[in-house]
């Protein structure tokens, strides 16, 4: 396997095993709520009014993040779909940047290390569970992930390169700070914080400034605002200042205040998730992490262990917490995991082999496991019957885990990840691709929109109302603009015209009931759908009504 690994055919079948894994889903997933959602209409309505600066979802400014993302979104849809509510154009730009990231690992991990350890951290990024479910969505991570890597990639070559004394080119310097510029336009400060962190440690830590000069900070500053500052500029005037006033004051503030729209979690919460979302690098990682503490005088590992600790902490640190927000820490964690199993596989004494280790790896083990049995108890729970596939799927990734954990445990280490990995790309293709896409009752955006299309057909696009289901998946997938609203304000909207409907959930009924009776108006129930909204988590129910001629 060594020996594989260290050829270029390696690093080529991880890209080509990425790409494999991510396009079944990214086809075949409805669109998802919330934010990729959001994100699709807003860049949708983009493309509709020509308008690429502000961003809106419907009539709504969406003041929240940059417009970068959009802009690939926008290029793509352009460029590929003859639909403009075909999801799958819109995701593209984050397996593109799932593809860079894992490319650029590989890049970053053979200058630092050797060909062996590149291949092998390419392929613990590509399978990270955390990375195949936000490859596959049309939101702002896949793209972050690469500028990343990117940024954070050339700040580490500078470091290690002036600690071995070698030329640091020009051309790294003012890669990094190009990134930094793409990240700002993709999603704000984010990896401009977690490189400050970065350089901060290693500076205090050596007790040596001097080598930042190496990054030419005057120029590469006038690179980067370059590169994102003309879209704030014209955000700032095209909102008489609504932007930023709005992000920072509305959305970036609360998160670091407290835990914004329900999403609030003490510190260790991304520890505690680590063994699933860094699945299946997680059987290795705490004993990575212990092997490059002991060797943190390396210049490699000592600026791995600077990119990944620091903003771990600060990430842990803020109230408000998503799992993927820590994700532009995976590949440096990738790197120190994959430099641990070469090392052990190629007969080195290191972390991996004691007692200790066999026991850290207990809850990847647990983690994939319950991973195995997540999409038949899924299927179960939705539909109360066990979809063979999903079973079957299931069943093979069980079966696979426990040759992993049989290798791990018997020293296998290398070849225990390798099946992990493996598994973990299979298990999250089938998933995505087949097994949650055939899952009616989970796609009630989607759902609801056929009804109205088939139930309706002679209502105008622009004629709906929904109240007691306002997710942004049903405004996407009507095509049209939809009216979220209040059982009243549904009912009016009903009474003064023939020609449209209204989605009515079944605690708004009496509320709208009562409102029909007093317009006047009568309502006729056209059908009904019943389905999970795991926004909320709880199953709803949606009668489909038009005005009784």
């Amino acid at each position: 396997m060594l020996s594989f690994l260290a050829s270029p055919w390696a690093r080529a079948l991880v890209l080509v095993v990425t790409l494999a894994a991510l396009l079944p889903g990214a086809i075949r997933l409805p669109p998802i709520d919330r934010d990729e959602s959001r994100y699709a209409q807003a860049t949708k309505q983009m493309l509709e009014t020509r308008d690429f600066v502000r961003i809106r979802f419907q009539d709504e400014p969406r003041n929240k993040k940059p417009a970068g993302v959009h802009w690939m979104q926008a290029a793509s849809v352009t460029l590929l779909a003859p639909d403009m509510r075909q999801i799958w154009a819109y995701r593209l730009p984050s397996i593109l940047g799932v593809l860079i990231a894992v490319w650029l690992t590989m890049a970053i991990a053979r200058r630092l290390y050797d060909t062996m350890t590149a291949g092998a951290a390419g392929g613990l990024v590509s399978a990270a569970l955390l990375t195949q479910v936000m490859g596959q969505q049309a939101t702002t991570d896949g793209a972050l992930l690469a500028s990343a890597v990117a940024a954070q990639g050339a700040l580490v070559l500078a470091y290690v390169r002036q600690r071995r004394g070698e030329l640091v080119r020009p051309g790294l310097a003012f890669g990094f700070w190009a990134a930094l510029g793409l990240a700002t336009l993709i999603k704000g400060p984010v990896i401009l914080a977690v490189s400050a962190l970065t350089a901060i440690t290693l500076s205090v830590a050596d007790k040596d400034w001097r080598w930042l000069r190496l990054l030419r900070p005057l120029p590469g500053i006038v690179l980067m605002l370059a590169i994102a500052s003309p879209w704030f500029i014209a955000i700032q005037l095209a909102t008489d200042g609504g932007f930023v006033r709005d992000a920072v004051g509305n959305d970036l503030l609360p998160k670091l205040i407290g835990g914004q729209e329900s999403h609030g979690a003490p510190p260790g919460y991304y520890l505690a998730l680590v063994s699933l979302t860094f699945l299946p690098a997680s059987l290795v990682l705490w004993p990575a992490l212990k092997e490059a503490w002991t060797d943190r005088l390396d210049a490699p590992t000592r600026a791995l262990l600077a990119w990944a600790i620091p903003a771990w902490l600060l990430f842990e640190a803020v109230p408000t917490k998503l799992p993927h927000y820590v994700l532009p820490m995976f590949p440096a964690l990738a790197m120190l995991a994959a430099r641990l199993l070469v090392r052990s596989a190629e007969g080195e004494k290191t972390t991996l082999d004691g007692l200790w280790a066999r026991i850290f790896a207990l809850p990847w083990l647990a983690g994939s496991v319950a991973l195995a049995a997540a999409p038949a108890a899924i299927g179960f729970a939705l539909d109360q019957r066990l979809d063979p596939a999903a079973l079957a799927l299931g069943l093979s990734a069980l079966v696979a885990t426990l040759l992993a954990a049989v290798a791990a445990f018997r020293g296998r280490w290398l070849a225990a990840t390798a099946i992990s990995a493996a598994t973990a790309w299979v298990l999250m293709t089938g998933t995505l691709g087949q097994v949650l896409p055939r899952l009616d009752p989970l796609w009630l955006g989607r759902e609801a929109a056929q009804l109205v299309a088939e139930r309706a057909p002679g209502s105008k696009p622009e004629s709906l109302a929904s109240s007691g289901y306002a997710e942004p998946s049903l405004v996407f997938a009507t095509g049209a603009p939809v009216r979220l609203v209040d059982a009243s304000v549904a009912a009016r909207f009903l009474a003064e015209s023939p020609g449209r409907v209204a989605l009515i959930g079944r605690e708004e009924q009496p509320a709208f009931q009562a409102a029909m009776a007093a317009s006047g108006a009568r309502a006729e129930a056209l059908d009904t759908l019943a389905g999970f909204n795991y926004s909320k988590g709880r199953w709803t129910t949606l009668t489909l009504y038009r005005r009784h001629p």
